[in-house]
C-alpha cells in the first residue's frame, strides 16, 4: 500500500467527520503544554492538517498526468534552461520547511517540452517529506526517464529552517546540489556552459 493510500478504518473515520491528521496535531499542542481548546489554538488543528496535505500534495500527483504528453518534435538541440523556479519543500527530519530556487537545464534529442511542464514537475517532489539531495536527484532522472533528452543539468540552492531556527542557527547558509546526467556529466563544457548561465543575474 502506497503512503497517501488511506485504510478502511481511516476511510469510515473521515467520512465520519474524524481527522486523524487534525487529532495527531491537537495532541502535539497538549503535549507541548499549550491547551487545545484555547481560543487562539482551537482550530488550529484544522488549519495545521490543511496545510500539510497541501504541503505533501506530491504523494497524490502522478508525473505523466501532470506532464500530460506536452512533448514536441523540434530540430533544436541547444541548451534549455528554466531558471529561478522557486521551491517549498519539508525537511523529512524535522518536518521543518526548506526554500529558495531550482535551475533546470536540459539538451534536447528531437523532443522539448512544454516549458511550464517543468516548474509543475519540480513542485510534484518538492511537495513531500524530502532531503534536498534526493529532490535533486529525482527531477534531473524523471526529466531523463520522460523526455529522454542529451543530458540534464539541475542545481537546486535553499536555506534550511532546521538549520536557522535551531541547530547551528547559521541564517546566512545556503545549501547547494546538483545532479548532472548525459552531456552534462560526460562535457565539461556543457556542464560550465549550464552553471555559468545559472550564476548569472539579471
Amino acid at each position: 500500500m502506497k503512503a497517501h493510500e488511506l485504510t478502511k478504518l481511516e476511510e469510515v473515520e473521515r467520512l465520519a467527520g474524524f481527522d486523524p491528521v487534525e487529532e495527531a496535531v491537537r495532541t502535539i499542542i497538549r503535549e507541548l503544554g499549550e491547551d487545545p481548546g484555547r481560543e487562539g489554538i482551537s482550530k488550529s488543528p484544522q488549519r495545521v492538517a490543511t496545510s500539510l496535505r497541501f504541503l505533501t500534495s506530491g504523494y497524490q500527483q502522478d508525473v505523466d498526468k501532470v506532464l500530460n504528453g506536452a512533448l514536441y518534435s523540434v530540430a533544436y538541440d541547444e541548451m534549455v534552461i528554466v531558471k529561478d523556479i522557486e521551491i517549498f519543500s519539508l525537511c523529512e527530519h524535522h518536518l521543518l520547511p526548506f526554500f529558495g530556487r531550482c535551475h533546470v537545464a536540459y539538451i534536447p534529442n528531437k523532443k522539448v517540452i512544454g516549458l511550464s511542464k517543468i516548474p509543475r514537475l519540480v513542485d510534484v517532489f518538492a511537495r513531500r517529506l524530502q532531503v534536498q539531495e534526493r529532490l535533486t536527484t529525482q527531477i534531473a532522472e524523471t526529466i531523463m526517464e520522460k523526455i529522454k533528452p542529451q543530458g540534464v543539468g539541475v542545481v537546486i540552492e535553499a536555506k534550511h529552517l532546521c538549520m536557522i531556527m535551531r541547530g547551528v542557527e547559521k541564517q546566512n547558509s545556503v545549501a547547494v546540489t546538483s545532479a548532472m546526467l548525459g552531456a552534462f556529466r560526460d562535457e565539461l563544457e556543457t556542464r560550465e556552459e549550464f552553471l555559468s548561465l545559472v550564476q548569472a543575474r539579471s
